[in-house]
């Protein structure tokens, strides 16, 4: 449930998304706030101007979040973002071990406004495969 508290945080990174639109970035923007609701960082998409696929906002915080903070600390973190996480973002947050997103728009309402952002191709993937030599650099790693 978003509660008044977080309506004020989630209109910070909108504000974020606009600004990245005045930068010339994708109008995407994303921060992270402690348990007590201090923002602890703040980023925008970055993806043009970085000439870089992951430069997300919501994947960079994940990604401080990780080298940052202990995971009890992160644990009780949460995201605002203006926009739902992509499958690339939301697998870095999982692993970042974030408490909570709370977004503004939607991935159905940003594809109803942009149907464009809704229009990547299908990847096919064949596997698995070789799995008596793939498996020995992941048990001398995890089993040494």
């Amino acid at each position: 449930m978003i509660t008044p508290s977080d309506e004020v945080l989630l209109r910070r990174a909108i504000g974020l998304a606009a600004r990245a639109v005045e930068l010339g970035d994708a109008p995407y923007g994303s921060l992270l706030a402690s348990a007590e609701g201090d923002v602890l960082v703040e980023e925008h998409n970055t993806v043009r101007r970085d000439k870089d696929i992951s430069a997300h906002p919501e994947l960079k915080l994940a990604r401080w979040a990780a080298r940052e903070l202990d995971a009890a600390t992160a644990a009780r973190t949460t995201m605002y973002t203006s926009c739902q996480p992509c499958g690339m973002c939301a697998g870095g947050i999982v692993r970042s071990g974030l408490g909570r997103v709370v977004y503004a728009l939607s991935t159905e309402q940003l594809v109803e406004l942009n149907p464009e952002s809704g229009a990547w191709p299908d990847v096919a993937q064949d596997g698995p495969g070789l799995f008596e030599e793939a498996r020995g650099p992941i048990e001398v790693y995890y089993r040494p």
